[in-house]
């Protein structure tokens, strides 16, 4: 189920919640189970966008494919149009092992879209090695993510006042890895100590040009390793 319009359809069907759901996800249950979900949460202005794309290069240049589902509060676009500042994802838009789609919340709480969890099992269905998730970037409301990802990326920034506000609200409870992004701005080295204090790792990245990213990938993929040595062996 490689095809990029089957795959639309299908996420659009699930989104409809029509009578074939259950029909369609028992027919992806046999060939689920192998994708890397990763969670991408923050504050808007954080630049999980501009994170996410340098992901997927990243990704793409070590042959994964990729799929993007990037959640709005506002209604969904069909097709995987790109919302906002995600017009800069476009240029991955010939790959056709990427995939990114816009889904609306339509008033779900949680920071997801309701349809999420269903569209993630298309995507692992249809054989993305990795599966990127960008959250509303709500605060409080991102809890939804730790369920669905095996890892949660918190992206904050500074001068935003990301560090202390996520605290109150309990993104970095869920956080598996904590990105400083824009580290070329005033303020991110301090950004970076406070939140070691309370976190690790916490990184530092410039998402615009790329710096620290493929530090990120290595963390990602120390916790995706640290996932598989903890998973219990079958017996």
């Amino acid at each position: 189920m490689g095809n990029i319009r089957a795959i639309s359809r299908a996420i659009t069907l699930l989104e409809t919640n029509g009578p074939e759901r259950t029909v369609l996800l028992e027919g992806l249950e046999p060939f689920s189970g192998h994708a890397h979900v990763i969670g991408i949460t923050g504050y808007p202005g954080a630049g999980k966008s501009t994170v996410i794309d340098q992901l997927i290069t990243a990704y793409r240049s070590h042959g994964k494919k990729v799929g993007v589902l990037a959640v709005d509060i506002s209604s969904s676009l069909t097709g995987g149009a790109i919302l906002g500042d995600r017009i800069r994802m476009q240029h991955h838009s010939l790959d056709d092992r990427v995939y990114i789609r816009s889904m609306g919340t339509r008033g779900h709480p949680g920071g997801l879209a309701m349809a999420t969890r269903d569209a993630i099992r298309v995507l692992d269905a249809a054989g993305f090695d990795i599966v990127l998730i960008e959250t509303i970037g709500m605060g409080q409301e991102e809890g939804e993510i730790a369920q669905l990802a095996q890892t949660v990326v918190d992206v904050v920034a500074p001068g935003l006042g990301d560090d202390v506000q996520a605290m109150k609200a309990g993104i970095l409870e869920v956080a598996h890895i904590v990105v400083v992004n824009k580290a070329d701005h005033q303020g991110a080295h301090e950004t970076l100590q406070s939140l070691r204090e309370w976190v690790s790792p916490v990184l530092l990245v410039t998402a615009t040009t790329g710096e620290g990213i493929p530090s990120l990938v290595e963390a990602i993929t120390r916790h995706q390793q640290s996932l598989e040595i903890e998973a219990p062996v079958p017996g």
